[in-house]
């Protein structure tokens, strides 16, 4: 089987056909099995490793029931987030033909019937939900809650400028809100405005270059990028990635008095912080930006930043 044949994210072979709208060889068809696991969009779950922040930040992620819970939290964002892929494209299947790399999707391409898609993509969203109370009910709601915003952001968010964008940050935010609610610690108010304000800055990004790489047809795609000039998408970008270090600089110093730390752990983490999100800045800049996550995987300086960065809090947490 062809490298092609195996790529889980649902990229466009490197010998696909350029003009937009123009259907999948047939010989490229992807069997259902494999056209059902890509469109559960495997490498976007990296997204759900913010369930893990929470914990790991109040200290509690090294003992075995918090960290079972925490995996729980992990899978129910996998099924909820899996299952709202397949609705949004069963939704945007005809949008999605008109797009350089979405109509290569498998329900755009029509390799999954869209009734099909809406099957599973509710079955999925329900196991999600039920599995969270495997947890505490707890984690159930705010999984459920995830699964409303995201169904809001498909009928109308999506369609309204500044609100689409919101309405994405949200889903990231209620990602980080899940790992604390499976384990029952607080969420410090600095982390959340962290979590808000870095989820609004990648989001930001990720507009920027759906604008950038699009150009003209971008409205076509997306209604609501024909309502966002450069300045203003560049001016939400400054405004973000301004509170995010700034609130993580106070999150830090607040985890360092709190915990009373001898060796300033806490602080040292705001360089490969600050690092990472500049870092990211020049990705966006540069065009890369499109899908935050296949930015995360492949640019190594991004990862050795937030590998340092997530060592050195983890030093302050567990060996304070």
């Amino acid at each position: 089987m062809t490298r092609e044949h195996l790529d889980l994210g649902g990229a466009a072979p490197t010998d696909a056909p350029d003009s937009p709208g123009a259907p999948i060889p047939a010989r490229r068809r992807r069997g259902l099995p494999l056209a059902l696991l890509v469109e559960a969009r495997p490498k976007q779950w990296v997204k759900n490793v913010l369930v893990f922040v929470a914990p790991a930040a109040a200290g509690v992620l090294d003992q075995r029931g918090p960290f079972v819970d925490s995996c729980i939290a992990f899978v129910c964002f996998c099924l909820a987030s899996a299952g709202t892929y397949y609705l949004n494209d069963a939704a945007d299947a005809e949008a999605d033909r008109l797009h350089p790399k979405k109509r290569f999707r498998p329900i755009a391409a029509g390799e999954i019937p869209v009734s099909l898609a809406r099957v599973v993509g509710v079955l999925l969203i329900v196991g999600g939900v039920a599995l969270g109370f495997t947890a505490r009910w707890q984690l159930s709601v705010v999984v459920a809650s995830y699964v409303a915003i995201t169904t809001v952001y498909t009928i109308w968010l999506k369609h309204v400028a500044v609100f689409d964008i919101v309405g994405v940050a949200a889903g990231f935010v209620l990602r980080a809100i899940a790992g604390a609610a499976a384990v029952d610690v607080p969420i410090s108010n600095w982390f959340f405005i962290v979590a808000s304000f870095g989820s609004l800055f990648m989001v930001v990004g990720k507009r920027r270059a759906e604008t950038n790489e699009m150009g003209a047809e971008a409205v076509a795609v997306r209604s609501t990028l024909g309502d966002y000039t450069p300045e203003f998408l560049t001016y939400l970008q400054s405004v973000s990635t301004g509170v995010v270090l700034v609130a993580y600089c106070v999150w830090a110093f607040e985890k360092a008095a709190d915990l009373h730390a001898h060796i300033p752990w806490f602080q040292l983490s705001i360089v490969p912080f600050a690092l990472a999100i500049l870092r990211y800045a020049l990705l966006v800049d540069s065009g890369q930006g499109g899908a935050p996550e296949d930015v995360v995987l492949r640019d190594r300086p991004l990862q050795a930043m937030g590998v340092l960065m997530a060592l050195l809090f983890a030093a302050g947490v567990y060996a304070s």
